[in-house]
């Protein structure tokens, strides 16, 4: 059985906030921790308002037009996450995003990510940069790759459906 880690950390990732406030909290105050919350949260909107959600939505826009996402997009769109995470209250999500603001880190994080990017588009079928076409790879697939030339249809006039409308 596979073990998934995404439950786990929805799970335990507020017990770790709650005991982040409370470490906080004891060694330099209450007040000063609600700053740091507050600053957090003032940084992460501020963020978000520079990058604003364009991004996303330009991102995947490309991506339904079979354009690689690339860098140039990749990086706003980090900048996106780590708002995101500076506006969640709580100082794991703000050292998250605050490695992901690290140039080196996003680069890292583009190698990782970039060899997995599968672009499927309807005039160039199934690509990936890395790797050569899926459909060559595996000769028994039961997908079927059809263009506008091969699938058509033309009315029977046999047929005793052709002609016939809802209600006759």
């Amino acid at each position: 059985m596979r073990f998934s880690i995404l439950p786990a950390f929805i799970l335990l990732l507020p017990l770790a906030e709650i005991a982040g406030f409370v470490v906080v909290g004891r060694t330099i105050g209450l007040a000063l921790t609600l700053a740091l919350v507050m600053a957090s949260f003032v940084i992460g909107v501020i963020l978000l308002r520079k990058q604003g959600i364009g991004i996303l939505r330009r991102m995947s826009s490309e991506g339904r037009n079979g354009v690689m996402p690339g860098r140039e997009l990749l990086q706003p769109a980090m900048n996106v996450i780590a708002s995101l995470l500076l506006i969640i209250p709580g100082f794991l999500t703000d050292i998250i995003a605050i490695f992901i603001l690290i140039p080196p880190v996003r680069d890292f994080v583009w190698r990782a990510i970039a060899r997995r990017f599968v672009v499927v588009n309807a005039k160039s079928g199934y690509s990936a940069d890395p790797q050569p076409d899926v459909r060559d790879r595996k000769p028994n697939s039961k997908v079927v790759d059809l263009d506008e030339e091969d699938y058509h249809r033309e009315p029977k006039p046999n047929s005793p459906w052709s002609g016939k409308h809802l209600g006759d």
